[in-house]
């Protein structure tokens, strides 16, 4: 019998420019804009948007968006009576959700954040300082989110990078992880260089946001 993965971590895998081949089931894939004819595109804009708006739409180019895990990608398992890992449901998510955008996904590790190591969040800036994208959204596990917040603002620069995640598993149906996805999307496209941590329609800086676990709900700190 094949043993089952850690309820807390999956794999972890490397750089950005490691091949997948040899990675497991772990995968990266990309969505595109819609093809609306005439060069143009959903993302590009259409005939009704100005001139301004289209051209910055084309400059803005793909988004980059690491998977690290956390309860976003969590599953119920019946027969241990756990929450664990499979695999990750940004796919999904983002046809559901109707995203139009150019997005590139990775999965860097499906892990609880309260199990990420510093090993584990070297890999995280690593990838974001390497991303050729300048815009990135990364989903992660809520507990221990402003820590990783605080490694990515002292080493990637000229970047923004909007961090994200969940309460409920979006397996489960009722997850706020799809509505906190779409806004980390949205946001990420307008902020300006920097780290942020986006959650129930509300963006912080990095510096100025905790978790109030007596009510499951991020504030601001001043």
């Amino acid at each position: 019998m094949p043993r089952r993965p850690s309820r807390n971590r999956l794999r972890t895998l490397g750089s950005v420019d490691d091949s997948l081949a040899d990675q497991g089931s772990l995968e990266e894939f990309s969505t595109a804009p819609i093809d609306l004819g005439k060069g143009k595109s959903v993302a590009q804009g259409n005939d009704e948007v100005g001139a301004d708006q289209a051209s910055r739409r084309r400059r803005l180019g793909p988004i980059r968006l690491f998977v690290t895990g956390g309860t976003f990608d969590k599953e119920y398992d019946e027969l241990h009576g756990t929450l664990d890992f499979r695999g990750t449901h940004l796919k999904q998510m983002l046809e559901l959700g109707r995203s139009r955008l150019d997005v590139k996904v990775r999965t860097l590790m499906l892990v609880d954040s309260l199990d990420m190591t510093d090993a584990d969040r070297d890999l995280i800036a690593s990838n974001c300082s390497d991303a050729p994208e300048p815009h990135i959204v990364i989903t992660h596990g809520t507990d221990t989110m402003v820590d990783t917040a605080r490694i990515l603002a002292g080493r990637v620069r000229d970047k923004t990078i909007v961090l994200t995640g969940a309460m409920i598993p979006i397996a489960f149906g009722s997850s706020d992880g799809l509505f906190n996805l779409g806004g980390a999307l949205s946001v990420s496209q307008v902020l300006p260089p920097g780290v942020y941590v986006a959650m129930n329609g509300r963006v912080f800086d990095w510096d100025n946001v905790r978790k109030n676990h007596d009510t499951g709900v991020f504030e601001a700190l001043r």
